[in-house]
C-alpha cells in the first residue's frame, strides 16, 4: 500500500469513528432543543424542576478544591520521585503505582463506613478526600514522567545560579511544564466531575450535597418519558466540563505529545 492510499485509508477511519462519536451528540442536542422548531423554555423548566443551581454548585466546590489540592500535592511529589535519589523512592512510586489500579468499587464500601466512623458522610470533606487520593496516584505518576523528561543541564544550571529545590521546582520546571500540568489538571476535572459512584454512596441523605451526575440521575429518574426535558438536562450538567475542554484544548494536545514523542 502505498503512502497516498495508506493516508486515505487512514482518513476514512478517523471520519468514520468521527460519526460515530458525534452522532449521539447531534440527537441529544436536537431533542433538546426540539428541532426544527426551537424552543429553550425546557432548559428553564430543567433548571428549576433538577435544581441544577444547587448540583452545580456542589460540584464546582468538590473539583476545585480537589483538583487544586491534587495538583499541588502531585506537582511536589512528581518533583520528589522524579529528581531525586533518596532510599526507599521506588517502593513509594510503586505505592503510588498501586493507587491507580484498585477500582472505585473495590473500596467504596469500606470507605464509606470509615467516613461514616469519621463523622464524614454526607459532607463536602467526604466528597473531596477520597477524589484527591485517587487524583494524586496518577498526577504523581505523570508529573514524575514530566520531571525525569527534564534535561538534567537545566537542573544543573538552577543549583549553579544558586536556587533552592523549592525555587528551581517553581520557577524553573513548573513554567516550564506548563502544558503537561495544565493536561493533568484536565484530566482530573473531568474525572472529578463526571465521578458517580462515590457521591451516591458518600451523600445518601443530604439531597443538598448531590453533585450533578448524581442530581441528574434522580432527574431522570422523576421524568423518564419527557426527552425534551431530560436531554436539556444533561446538556446543562455537560456544558462546563465543555467549555473547560475547549479553553485548555492546545493545551492538553501539547501536553499528550509532549509525553508520546521522546527525541
Amino acid at each position: 500500500m502505498n503512502v497516498r492510499a495508506e493516508r486515505f485509508v487512514n482518513h476514512a477511519i478517523l471520519v468514520l469513528f468521527s460519526v460515530i462519536a458525534v452522532f449521539p451528540m447531534i440527537g441529544i442536542v436536537a431533542q433538546a432543543f426540539q428541532l426544527p422548531h426551537v424552543d429553550l423554555s425546557t432548559f428553564g423548566t430543567a433548571w428549576r424542576e433538577g435544581h441544577f443551581a444547587t448540583y452545580l454548585r456542589n460540584s464546582v466546590i468538590v473539583t476545585t478544591v480537589t483538583v487544586v489540592t491534587s495538583a499541588v500535592l502531585s506537582i511536589m511529589a512528581g518533583y520528589a520521585l522524579g529528581t531525586m535519589r533518596f532510599r526507599g523512592s521506588g517502593a513509594l512510586f510503586l505505592l503510588f503505582v498501586a493507587g491507580l489500579t484498585i477500582p472505585t468499587e473495590a473500596i467504596v464500601v469500606p470507605l464509606y463506613f470509615d467516613l461514616r466512623s469519621a463523622g464524614l458522610d454526607n459532607s463536602y470533606a467526604g466528597l473531596i478526600l477520597p477524589q484527591v487520593a485517587m487524583s494524586v496516584a496518577f498526577g504523581t505518576f505523570w508529573m514524575r514522567a514530566y520531571f525525569r523528561s527534564i534535561p538534567r543541564s537545566l537542573l544543573e544550571a538552577a543549583r549553579i545560579d544558586g536556587a533552592s529545590g523549592w525555587t528551581t521546582l517553581w520557577r524553573v520546571l513548573v513554567p516550564v511544564g506548563r502544558p503537561a500540568i495544565l493536561t493533568m489538571v484536565l484530566l482530573t476535572t473531568m474525572w472529578t466531575w463526571n465521578e458517580f459512584l462515590l457521591p451516591l454512596v458518600i451523600v445518601n441523605s443530604d439531597e443538598g450535597l448531590r453533585t450533578a451526575p448524581l442530581g441528574l440521575s434522580f432527574f431522570q429518574g422523576t421524568h423518564k418519558t419527557d426527552y425534551s426535558l431530560l436531554m436539556a438536562g444533561a446538556l446543562i450538567i455537560a456544558a462546563p466540563i465543555v467549555i473547560v475542554y475547549v479553553f485548555l484544548q492546545r493545551q492538553f494536545i501539547a501536553g499528550m505529545l509532549s509525553g508520546a514523542v521522546k527525541e
